[in-house]
């Protein structure tokens, strides 16, 4: 039975109304239009559905609607400020991070919450926040690369007035 479920996208209230148990990648995808949150594995394993949910990284294809109520979710297309893209979007541009592009956004997504809760991560602590993503094109040096710049160029922004 479908039920009405409230919760934020992106800084913009929604209401959908859909069986509770739907998963929110398909909610987000299919009746709100925002196609950056991929469906690649279906099971909560390959991290390309990866969205942030009040701030943490999620996996929305085994995510019901019903545990999204009330929340704030983020997906790509959330983090940049109008046409200014987001420090993480615009790292992996400038790296050269992403090869066939279909994990990017959920790498993108768990990188930047890290990035929030620790502003100068290593190595190890970029590599654990990333466990949950996979990429079969072998960026993954591109990609950590792309990270790094990211967490430069936001500790910059944070020292300026």
């Amino acid at each position: 039975m479908e039920e009405a479920t409230k919760f934020r996208v992106n800084g913009v209230e929604r209401e959908v109304r859909a069986e509770p148990s739907t998963p929110l990648l398909y909610i987000l995808r299919n009746d709100l239009g925002l196609k950056g949150t991929r469906f690649g594995c279906g099971e909560g394993h390959c991290g390309a559905c990866t969205v942030l949910v009040d701030g943490r990284p999620l996996q929305s294809c085994d995510t019901p609607l019903w545990s999204a109520a009330g929340h704030d979710i983020t997906t790509v297309e959330g983090l940049s400020a109008g046409r200014a893209p987001h420090p993480i979007q615009q790292a992996f541009l400038d790296e050269q991070a992403a090869q066939c592009g279909y994990c990017v956004n959920g790498i993108m997504m768990a990188a930047t919450a890290l990035l929030a809760r620790n502003p100068d991560p290593d190595e190890a602590a970029i590599a654990a926040a990333l466990d949950r993503n996979l990429c079969r094109c072998g960026t993954h040096v591109r990609i950590l690369r792309a990270i790094r710049r990211a967490a430069r160029t936001l500790r910059e922004r944070a020292r300026q007035p």
